[in-house]
């Protein structure tokens, strides 16, 4: 099968996104797909880099997320592209730029287009005008309008399925969860040099955090708990991976707490260089409550972490036994769960449980089911897309 892949984010951009989708174009490839990612440009990557099978459209920074970028040209030379690669399916990975353009070249060329719905945007309106111009409303017109048409649309979890169905979406719904290549995560990685790197002592406790600074990831709660974590232990360092535009209020925010000497903040962290952070941690914690499919929370399970993270639809489906991790609903739940894993760390180990974790969170699930649901929108589009026209649905479903 050929796939193009329509996104507005990808590597060199560090995201759960971009790192979800080299995942599914590895595995595809793996198992004898073609995969094309039409992305945009970015000031990192040289023009003349030559990158097999990304093709990059011309782009300016978006607005309000200026780390992120959208398409300013490229429509047609994507459809000359997609009709040269023969493609089957698109898959839209982004309601904006690449989004539409995909959108467009599966109408010019008579195909199924397809869309992974990543992100929770009502958490996100507040970047737009502190939230006074975009209300959910607009979220749900914007979601409808944009997946009108599809034959099918994959929600990462239960929560974005039922976020979707609020929203009327008509086309076909099917919950896939992000995988992860356990292979990067549980080959032998140099962690103490990491930690050398850092000025942590071997025998130190490290609570780890990898997310992008910003306000609606809640890290300001994880270090009002600090204090209270020091008092039991005061040789705990919490290590935050990330970068993103809330840092400096937060890294001020340690210092007013007067916890920065037990804090350090790394900056961002190339995805291919995030393996020996998780090996030399002891355990990993999120206060985020806008994670539709957490792909930290999976690679730090893959690295053998036990994980500390916000109750929510999502996470309450993923962590079904303490082997692996478990969940908090109010703020003072999350010192005594992080104390029980620091004070007990063999006593909730479980080898069976975590292995049926695992193979579910791996990218070789993953890859499977999306090809059934490539399949699926395949058979979608013949029966209701062409059952008025004058194309023998039998005879396309056979070419």
């Amino acid at each position: 099968m050929n796939i193009g892949i329509f996104t507005d984010t990808y590597f060199p951009q560090v995201s759960g996104v971009a790192t979800s989708i080299q995942t599914l174009k590895n595995d595809l490839e793996r198992k004898g797909h073609s995969v094309y990612i039409f992305t945009t440009t970015d000031p990192i990557v040289p023009k003349k880099t030559i990158e097999p099978n990304i093709f990059r459209l011309g782009s300016v920074p978006f607005i309000s997320f200026t780390d992120r970028r959208i398409a300013i040209r490229g429509m047609f030379h994507a459809v000359d592209l997609a009709k040269e690669l023969k493609i089957d399916v698109i898959h839209t990975q982004t309601e904006f730029s690449l989004g539409l353009i995909g959108k467009f070249v599966a109408k010019q060329l008579n195909i199924p287009f397809v869309h992974t719905y990543h992100t929770m945007y009502e958490d996100y309106l507040h970047y737009v005008l502190n939230g006074h111009l975009l209300k959910p409303y607009h979220v749900k017109q914007m979601s409808r309008m944009f997946i009108k048409n599809a034959s099918g649309v994959v929600a990462p979890s239960k929560q974005v399925k039922l976020t979707l169905e609020r929203y009327q979406i008509e086309a076909p719904i099917t919950i896939i969860p992000t995988g992860v290549d356990l292979s990067e995560y549980t080959k032998p990685v140099d962690a103490t040099s990491v930690r050398e790197k850092l000025g942590i002592a071997e025998d130190t406790p490290v609570i780890l955090m990898l997310s992008r600074i910003a306000l609606e990831k809640k890290i300001d709660h994880v270090l009002r708990s600090m204090p209270e974590l020091l008092r039991v232990n005061p040789e705990i360092k919490l290590v935050i991976v990330g970068g993103g535009p809330d840092m400096d209020e937060l890294v001020q925010m340690s210092h007013d707490l007067g916890i920065s000497d037990s804090v350090i903040f790394t900056g961002e962290v190339e995805h291919d260089q995030i393996s020996p952070y998780y090996h030399m941690a002891d355990i990993f914690v999120s206060s985020s409550d806008t994670e539709s499919q957490g792909l930290t929370y999976l690679e730090a399970i893959a690295s053998g972490l036990k994980i500390v993270v916000r109750s929510a639809p999502y996470t309450d489906q993923l962590l079904t036994d303490p082997s692996v991790g478990v969940t908090f609903n109010e703020d003072d739940q999350l010192v005594p769960k992080i104390l029980a894993y620091l004070k007990h760390p063999n006593s909730f180990d479980d080898r069976d449980a975590r292995q049926r974790i695992l193979y579910n969170i791996s990218s070789d699930k993953f890859g499977d089911s999306i090809i059934n649901f490539y399949h699926g929108a395949q058979e979608y589009y013949v029966r209701e897309k062409l059952s008025n026209s004058t194309i023998d649905p039998e005879e396309y479903s056979n070419d």
